[in-house]
């Protein structure tokens, strides 16, 4: 574990969450989640974390792995047609993981996530957290539309506004 992580999670908290995302970003990005769940039958979830403390940072546990335990936390997994899909995003590390249940991922595959990750990364880079945040969801949403198309009224099986962790 590098002292430069470590310095970089100690250092800020939830106040991370709140500069990046004021409460008109997260409306949007709770609108931009009801959008897309309205063109497909999965539930699209995004969980922020300012920075890790505690036994995560002090474990080391990378993004990813994080990623992984608030995908079960959430429960996303336990959607009815395995198609719940977590955006995850790590300030400290500048890091976004899309976590996928076994449904759609079959169907979509790590690279295409990995492109979306990578496109969301971009617009943070240049400060556009919110824009990045949305895109996300979109480009998520249409791969959900593609392989899980809206068919009449289902439940809204996970809850649209974003997770602050």
């Amino acid at each position: 574990m590098g002292i430069g992580r470590i310095g970089r999670h100690l250092i800020g908290h939830r106040w991370r969450v709140r500069k990046h995302f004021p409460p008109d970003a997260m409306a949007a990005i709770e609108r931009a989640i009801r959008a897309g769940e309205t063109t497909h039958s999965g539930q699209v979830v995004f969980a922020v974390e300012g920075a890790l403390d505690g036994g995560p940072l002090f474990r080391d546990q990378p993004a990813r792995e994080r990623a992984l335990d608030v995908f079960a936390h959430l429960r996303i997994w336990d959607t009815a047609r395995n198609n719940g899909v977590l955006i995850y995003l790590l300030i400290a590390d500048r890091d976004v993981e899309i976590v996928a249940d076994r449904g759609i991922h079959a169907k979509v595959g790590a690279a295409v996530w990995k492109a979306i990750c990578a496109a969301m990364e971009a617009e943070f880079k240049q400060g556009r957290f919110e824009t990045g945040v949305v895109k996300g969801i979109e480009a998520v949403s249409r791969q959900l539309a593609e392989h899980f198309p809206k068919q009449g009224a289902g439940p809204n099986e996970l809850p649209d506004a974003p997770v602050v962790i």
